[in-house]
């Protein structure tokens, strides 16, 4: 990279000279602009040079997720899938991290793709998407898993488009639509308990979503929130005592530890409806539900269009899941006498 620079400068210097000897006042701002992007062009291709003559692949990404769970993982491969596709196996090297939950640990992955300078980030889930903002505004980030951009990065007019180096894909499906699926399936309850990470600024976002569409319906619903998995099992005891139904948003400090709810909810005969599939599988009775996997591959097919050229980051909007799919758990359902109607389609029979 300081040679690249390098080249730039001596480039520029001498571009800008060139452009400004024997021109009128416009002729020479025309010409220093053509020979200041030239100037770019040719330190760019000597970068790649560069990066040839060291060996490198063509393309250096990083990858930070936040927590290692069958969503994310799937988001992750079908990115991963996506570039191999389009580049070859050759024509990309990832560095892939996984920060084990802790934000503070994005933090530190981030900051170790910027003194690398890696051509590209992938932020999986909304913290590694909020380590990835505050740490560079150079190199193109893309989020994925992420469910509300505005609400994850502190956008209070946001309009699709968060511009500057960042863009993604979102995993929100329509909440009136889950809550909906609640009226569908549990139409004479009325006490619904909203499960989720405190520490998980999307999933405050889709309780507070569901809440109210829930009470349009006549439900009455009330939080629980826990602040991670320590106090997991105390907050999920005491939401299936005092609840008829369980709502999960796309919370991935759940999606981590779906044994614990489902422990406590399934003798306790109290359904879960969730937010994704993954959580479904592991605890849930029903949800309707994305494939991360296709979330992925659209990520990574916006990051070839940022990395060939083809498209500027900073115009990109967020893209999202082109459509959902109402999936059930057989064996829970099976297990609480729940039958669904018929166009559920049985997580088991779908993986």
């Amino acid at each position: 990279m300081k040679k690249t620079a390098k080249i730039l400068s001596l480039v520029l210097a001498a571009a800008m000279a060139a452009a400004m000897t024997g021109c009128s006042t416009g002729a020479k701002e025309t010409a220093a602009a053509d020979t200041v992007k030239a100037a770019s062009e040719a330190a760019g291709a000597a970068g790649k040079e560069e990066k040839k003559a060291d060996g490198k692949t063509a393309y250096k990404v990083g990858i930070c997720q936040l927590v290692q769970h069958e969503a994310l993982d799937a988001a992750t491969q079908g990115f991963k899938d996506a570039l191999i596709d389009a580049f070859g196996e050759d024509g990309v090297e990832f560095d892939e991290q996984n920060a084990q939950g802790d934000s503070n640990t994005c933090s530190t992955i981030i900051n170790s793709f910027v003194s690398e300078d890696t051509d590209l980030i992938l932020a999986n889930a909304t913290a590694s998407l909020q380590a990835a903002q505050a740490g560079t505004n150079e190199i193109p980030v893309l989020g994925t898993a992420v469910t509300e951009y505005g609400v994850a990065l502190g956008i209070s007019d946001f309009n699709g488009t968060v511009g500057g180096n960042t863009s993604g894909t979102s995993d929100l499906a329509p909440l009136d639509e889950q809550a909906a699926m609640i009226k569908e399936l549990f139409p004479d309850r009325k006490n619904v308990g909203l499960l989720y990470c405190s520490a998980e600024a999307n999933s405050q976002y889709q309780v507070d979503t569901v809440k109210e569409a829930l009470e349009k319906l006549g439900y009455t619903c009330k939080y629980y929130a826990f602040s991670d998995s320590n106090d997991l099992s105390t907050i999920v005891t005491k939401a299936a005592y005092e609840s008829d139904v369980i709502y999960i948003p796309t919370d991935n400090t759940v999606a981590s530890n779906t044994e614990i709810v489902n422990n406590i909810c399934q003798p306790a005969g109290i359904p879960v409806v969730t937010g994704e599939e993954g959580i479904c599988a592991g605890c849930g009775v029903a949800t309707l539900s994305i494939s991360y996997y296709d979330l992925g591959v659209a990520t990574g097919k916006m990051a070839a269009k940022i990395l060939t050229g083809e498209a500027d980051i900073s115009e990109m909007p967020i893209e999202y899941a082109p459509q959902f799919t109402k999936k059930y758990n057989k064996t829970i359902c099976d297990a609480l006498g729940i039958t669904v109607p018929d166009d559920y389609v049985a997580i088991e029979e779908s993986l």
